[in-house]
C-alpha cells in the first residue's frame, strides 16, 4: 500500500497508477444483502433460477453495489497521513460497462487525477477502475471525489 505523507507527494503521483487492491468475490449471500439494505429485489440479483435463464447466465451484482464498494476497495491502495476526516464528496462520472456475475472477483485500480486546495480543505479526485477478474472490460470506471480536512 502506498502511503502518502503531503500534499507534495500527492500532486507529484498525478497521472500514475497507484495500485490494485486485492481480489474481492462476489458472493450471493452480499447481494442479497444489498438487495434487503436497498430494497431492490430485481430478479436478475435476487433469484437464481430465474437468472440462470436470463441474459447473463446468472444473477448479476447491482451497479450500486459494485459503486459502493469503491471506498473499501480504494482503501487497500493508498493511504493519506494527516487529515482529521475525510468525506467522499461525489462522483464526477460513472459508468458500468460489464456486470459482475456472482462469484466473480473485482479488485479496484486507482489515479489521481487532481489534487486541489479549496476553502473547505483538500479536493482529491480519484480515477478508480474496477474489472472482473478475467474479464477485459471493466465493471466500473468512475471519477469519484474525496475531500480532506486538515
Amino acid at each position: 500500500m502506498r502511503t502518502f505523507t503531503s500534499l507534495d507527494e500527492m500532486r507529484s503521483a498525478i497521472g500514475e497508477e497507484l495500485g490494485s487492491s486485492a481480489w474481492l468475490e462476489i458472493s450471493q449471500e452480499r447481494i442479497d444483502a444489498f438487495a434487503n439494505a436497498t430494497g431492490d429485489h430485481q430478479w436478475n440479483h435476487v433469484d437464481p433460477d430465474r437468472a440462470a435463464a436470463g441474459p447473463f447466465g446468472s444473477t448479476i451484482a447491482h451497479d450500486n453495489l459494485t459503486m459502493s464498494l469503491l471506498s473499501s476497495l480504494i482503501g487497500g491502495i493508498f493511504a493519506i497521513e494527516g487529515p482529521r476526516l475525510t468525506l467522499n464528496y461525489g462522483i464526477n462520472s460513472l459508468r458500468f460497462p460489464n456486470p459482475v456475475r456472482v462469484g466473480a472477483r473485482v479488485r479496484a485500480n486507482a489515479v489521481f487525477t487532481s489534487v486541489e486546495e479549496t476553502p473547505k480543505g483538500v479536493r482529491l479526485i480519484i480515477t478508480t477502475t474496477v474489472e472482473i477478474e478475467g474479464e477485459t472490460e471493466p465493471a466500473c470506471v468512475a471519477q469519484n471525489l474525496r475531500l480532506l480536512i486538515f
